[in-house]
């Protein structure tokens, strides 16, 4: 029996912060107590539950560093799962792009291939947090079913996203937005960039539909959760509904987000959107969604330690949202959005997925971070 103390800590439950210890036994949460007990003290910092990370393709980066690199997989894999665990992510999906067109910086095998080099460091005990697959799937793509097909046979899939990125379309309702994005990031003329964003349009006028149906079917027969993302209107949640999505990533306008929770979908914003004070491409701002009641779940996207500090300075910006709440947003919400039922709160029998956090003033540090009672960082 594996047995240990923490005490004289700020306890972030639930629904309230209480002073106290938590005894943790054999990975899991055994006891909290009001009182003090003898064990590690805290000094009176926070201890939260383990943040739950559902979107973020942060490990492409450690992959791909630079245009033409490509790193050692299972090396990228330890570096991302790293920075994520120094973060407070405990359980982390790692979103993994199917679907492929111009802009795309890797191949569906190279994502296959990391899908691979993460579950190979999970079973050689290499990672700090515990990683399951997410697949974000271009829709419009042409070649996302033949790639999806690489991945749902033998892989545990657990969360599917519902994409499409083709001019005028969610993100990109507005054409001069994408010609502004893509032709920036892709440095075409204006000759070359008309061709492509025709074939673009092109592209989503014969596959979008028909791929999203597929794709819906294939993860409803598998049990595996769908997410729809950059919902922008009334009508694309209306489909989403109909599609049995259980989260709503990234609603673009607060209409959307408003529907979508609605609906019974799970809405979830970007952390450092709420922590910028909006969102980088003019959509709507986490924190207003907060403000007015329709968001349910934080994710780091692309900054893995915008969790803590979002979750730490939402209370501020929004009074009516308690430290307690705030919390729930990056660890209970995200877990049982996606049916894990077993962590994502400090309540005795859930698994001991927990963070010792400094927070007094300023940016938050992440003192110390422990999964299934253990020490990972």
């Amino acid at each position: 029996m594996r047995e240990t103390v923490f005490t004289n800590a700020r306890i972030v439950l639930e629904d309230e912060v209480v002073e106290g210890s938590v005894c943790i036994r054999d990975g899991l949460i055994a006891a909290i107590d009001s009182g003090h007990a003898h064990g590690e003290d805290f000094e009176g910092e926070y201890l939260v539950p383990g943040f739950v990370e559902l979107h973020t393709d942060h490990l492409e980066g450690h992959f791909a560093p630079r245009p033409g690199v490509r790193w050692n997989a299972i090396a990228a894999v330890q570096a991302h799962d790293a920075q994520l665990a120094t973060a407070g992510v405990t359980t982390v999906f790692d979103a993994l792009r199917v679907g492929m067109d111009e802009d795309a910086k890797t191949t569906t095998t190279e994502m296959r291939g990391l899908a691979d080099a993460i579950l190979a460091a999970q079973r050689e005990g290499r990672c700090r947090a515990d990683h399951l697959l997410h697949l974000r799937c271009e829709v419009s793509a042409p070649d996302v079913l033949d790639g999806l097909d690489q991945f749902l046979d033998d892989l545990p899939v657990r969360l599917v996203s519902l994409m499409d990125h083709s001019p005028g379309q969610r993100q990109f309702a507005s054409l001069e937005s994408y010609r502004a994005f893509y032709q920036g990031k892709m440095g075409m003329s204006d000759e070359v960039y008309e061709a492509f964003a025709a074939r673009r349009i092109a592209q989503a006028e014969r596959y979008s539909a028909e791929h999203r149906a597929r794709i819906v079917a294939l993860c409803s027969e598998r049990g595996i959760a769908l997410a729809s993302h950059d919902d922008a209107t009334e009508d694309h949640v209306a489909e989403a509904e109909r599609d049995g999505i259980a989260i709503a990533e990234f609603p673009t306008t607060l209409p959307a987000a408003a529907a979508s929770q609605a609906a019974g979908m799970k809405v979830l914003m970007g952390a450092p959107n709420l922590v910028r004070g909006g969102s980088h491409s003019g959509n709507v701002s986490a924190q207003a969604l907060a403000e007015a009641g329709h968001l349910d779940i934080l994710s780091s996207d692309y900054v893995p330690f915008s969790l803590v500090i979002a979750a730490f300075e939402l209370p501020q910006r929004v009074p009516s949202i308690g430290l307690p709440e705030a919390i729930s947003y990056v660890s209970r919400a995200p877990a049982e959005a996606v049916g894990l039922h077993d962590r994502g709160a400090i309540r005795q029998g859930l698994r001991a997925d927990l963070l010792r956090v400094r927070a007094d003033e300023g940016v938050p540090l992440v003192r110390a971070v422990w999964r299934e009672g253990k020490r990972v960082a």
